[in-house]
């Protein structure tokens, strides 16, 4: 039987809004700047993936917690949770990333802290 390759795990969008929501988690969106500005989930840490590929570390409330990953789509947060792991992290990501999120009806906020948008 041929040897599958392993990863970090996936998350839909549901389990990771109740680990987030429980505190059984922390939310590390890794887009980018502009990105992030338009809409993010209130109260998760930034940290963009090109970063992440250039050496940056976790913020300091992130760094012995589990991760759960979150992107636009679910690409980069699959790249960065397979880095983090790779570092040691307990990382996941979510699967449809933002885009799922806003798909249902989970709560997005921009920089001002009004409704925010997925770009």
């Amino acid at each position: 039987m041929p040897v599958l390759p392993t990863g970090p795990g996936r998350l839909d969008v549901g389990e990771a809004h109740r680990m987030f929501r429980e505190a059984t988690a922390v939310l590390l969106d890794v887009r980018e700047a502009e990105e992030w500005r338009a809409g993010h989930v209130p109260g998760a840490l930034h940290l963009p993936l090109s970063r992440l590929t250039a050496g940056a570390k976790l913020p300091g409330t992130a760094e012995k917690a589990r991760l759960v990953l979150i992107c636009r789509s679910g690409k980069r947060s699959q790249d960065a949770a397979r880095l983090l792991c790779e570092r040691g992290s307990d990382a996941v990501d979510v699967t449809g990333g933002m885009k799922e999120w806003v798909r249902q009806g989970l709560p997005v906020q921009d920089t001002a802290g009004a409704p925010g948008t997925v770009i």
